[in-house]
């Protein structure tokens, strides 16, 4: 069973097919994307998971997984449990990685680095504790993904319309407070595979955002390999390692945000047991060889691990996540033909005269394109400037 309908669950659904595995996708959303390619659909909220527990159970599934769809990671991890399903580890470790207030003060108790933070559900005391923090400072809710409801708060009397537009994405009324971290180039959002607990591939690239959105938050493309200095990948791979190990994860992939400050200090941001969204296992498919898929895929199912080793980037790549930056209707969207014949692999999901709306998330996504130039200089060019390359076009 997959929680959730959306585009980024078709490779795996595709690999599961290959493999003669029987696939039912699951949401309160019966037109989503991915249901037309699953063998059978569900129609339950994937974060009731008592009633995710009844479907499941009645099904009699073998497996249940929450791949790029963050709501169902924590309820996947609870039906497994129930079941005595495989699972990417217990239940509770997978409840800490999912929220974020939960998470920041797991890694303040166990000696990781951390911003200073605060979470709440009480936007009066929230607003007394100003003096907590130092300013600017990022809102965003606890249990929200896709960078919906984070904004940066640059003086106190910002701090209640954030604390409000963050509480409109959050399932559980919590939201959190956190010092903004001046990071050293760009952060990382990218994807990892333990076996057995053991970090046997880690991966960081660089991310990048557009700055005229109206998120300005929301990942607007990537690039292999990352601008981390080589020291601090070895420092972030074993607090990878360390974390992994203290909340006794097991086989599973993870979709893994960390940054190098200016501070000197690394820090992980997020580590969730799931395939991260904007196709990030499958760019890094292209550029080292290894199947993340296929292996999150074959753990669900308790199935032997093959192939998830450490292997380096080979090429250029760079990934551009195609978006509107105002509400309209699509005229086309064109690739420069200086660049087009290093277009590895393009997928829109709109058409012309479809409406498409301002990014605000991830979930405004309009498609994605992923290129492998033929050098450094060439990459760096095309995504400082990427206006100039790709255009998203409207009516």
């Amino acid at each position: 069973m997959l929680l959730g309908g959306i585009r980024y669950l078709i490779p795996l659904i595709e690999t599961a097919h290959e493999h003669g595995v029987y696939v039912i996708t699951a949401d309160y959303l019966p037109n989503n994307f991915a249901h037309k390619y699953s063998d059978e659909y569900c129609n339950v909220n994937i974060i009731d998971k008592d009633a995710v527990l009844r479907q499941a159970e009645n099904l009699n599934i073998d497996g249940i997984m929450s791949f790029a769809c963050d709501p169902g990671v924590d309820t996947a991890a609870f039906v497994a449990d129930k079941m005595g399903l495989p699972s990417v580890g217990p239940y509770k470790s997978v409840h800490i990685l999912q929220n974020k207030g939960l998470f920041r003060n797991f890694l303040c108790s166990n000696g990781f680095n951390v911003p200073a933070f605060q979470s709440y559900t009480n936007i009066a005391l929230a607003l007394e504790d100003y003096d907590r923090f130092h300013w600017p400072v990022i809102v965003k809710p606890t249990d929200s993904a896709g960078s919906k409801g984070v904004t940066k708060v640059i003086t106190p009397d910002g701090l209640k319309k954030a604390i409000e537009y963050s509480l409109h994405f959050s399932h559980c009324g919590q939201f959190i407070i956190e010092d903004f971290l001046q990071q050293k180039g760009e952060a990382s959002d990218s994807d990892s595979f333990s076996v057995d607990g053991k970090l046997e591939f880690v991966s960081f690239n660089r991310q990048f955002f557009d700055k005229t959105a109206v998120n300005p938050y929301t990942p607007a493309a990537f690039s292999w390999p990352t601008s981390i200095s080589c020291e601090h990948q070895k420092e972030l791979t074993n607090e990878i390692q360390r974390l992994i190990t203290l909340l006794h994860m097991g086989t599973s992939i993870y979709n893994i945000e960390t940054r190098e400050c200016t501070d000197g200090k690394t820090y992980i941001m997020e580590c969730s047991p799931r395939g991260g969204g904007n196709r990030l296992a499958e760019c890094i498919r292209y550029a080292t060889g290894v199947d993340m898929i296929t292996g999150a895929m074959k753990a669900a199912l308790g199935e032997e691990m093959e192939g998830i080793t450490q292997k380096s980037i080979t090429g250029n790549w760079a990934e551009v996540i195609l978006h509107g930056r105002k509400k309209g209707r699509l005229k086309e969207v064109t690739v420069d033909p200086e660049i087009r014949n290093y277009l590895i692999d393009s997928n829109l999901w709109v058409k012309e005269g479809d409406n498409i709306d301002e990014f605000t998330g991830a979930d405004k996504t309009i498609g994605t394109l992923i290129f492998n130039f033929s050098s450094i200089n060439q990459r760096e060019n095309v995504l400082k400037n990427i206006d100039e390359y790709v255009k998203v076009q409207l009516l």
